[in-house]
């Protein structure tokens, strides 16, 4: 990443998860953003699992607004030069452009800031959603 350190910086729920070590990136993060935080189409309680889970420090978060709502209003609260978006699909970027953020995929700011991706195989199957097979 370039240092700039006026930025909003927005992770799609489901590239954070993609990390390794979110807690880190989030870390790494605040040394080159003002703001940083997740937005998903989740319930809140999703949100705040993965991030208690991982130890994730927020701005803020998409509470029970959709992703486009959030942003929108993560925008209009928070004025900086920059206002950059991670996430993993078409769908977020084309988000990303109807609401004016710039737009990076996951694969893409992870290999310019050095974050590790983990492997689909690595991943522990995420039950922070709290959803059981096993239940009734």
């Amino acid at each position: 990443m370039n240092g700039d350190s006026d930025m909003t910086l927005a992770f799609e729920l489901e590239a954070l998860k993609q990390l390794a070590s979110p807690e880190s990136v989030f870390e790494d993060a605040r040394g080159w953003t003002e703001y940083i935080g997740v937005v998903s189409e989740k319930p809140t309680y999703v949100v705040t699992n993965f991030t208690r889970k991982n130890r994730v420090r927020q701005d803020f978060f998409s509470g029970p607004r959709g992703k486009r709502e959030s942003l929108e209003g993560v925008k209009d609260q928070f004025d900086t030069d920059r206002h950059v978006f991670v996430g993993v699909d078409d769908e977020d970027e084309q988000l990303a452009e109807k609401v004016d953020w710039e737009y990076l995929d996951l694969e893409e700011a992870a290999d310019a800031a050095d974050w590790i991706v983990a492997t689909q195989a690595g991943q522990d199957g995420d039950d922070a959603e709290g959803v059981r097979d096993d239940w009734p």
